[in-house]
């Protein structure tokens, strides 16, 4: 884990991968990967700990699920969203995710959009 004091977690490497892209900023991005297990959440809460952690994950069904055990580990994590109609973070267009990132005061390369 990097030193940066900004960390987005994701569901996948696409996602990962999408929002490299786009950010500005030193960010750290961590993969859940789908799932996460009880000793890596222990993990990740200690690497974590006085960091300004965001959640951006899939808006469906197993997004909700991850996003609510993120919830309970994270309480004061920032929650990203992205519109439902997308579903998913790899599938939403550039511009759709540089918009939610800065609405987090997240700079992003706006211009690549």
């Amino acid at each position: 884990m990097t030193d940066s004091g900004k960390v987005i977690i994701v569901e996948g490497r696409s996602d990962k991968k999408k929002i490299e892209n786009l950010v500005k900023e030193p960010i750290e991005i961590i993969c859940t990967n789908g799932t996460i297990s009880r000793s890596k959440l222990d993990e990740w809460s200690e690497a974590l700990y006085n960091k300004e952690v965001f959640i951006l994950v899939d808006a469906d069904e197993a997004g909700e699920r991850l996003r609510k055990q993120l919830r309970r580990e994270f309480p004061e994590a920032e929650h990203l969203y992205i519109d439902r109609t997308y579903r998913e973070v790899a599938a939403a267009p550039k511009q759709h995710i540089a918009m939610v990132l800065l609405g987090a005061n997240i700079d992003v390369h706006v211009d690549d959009l």
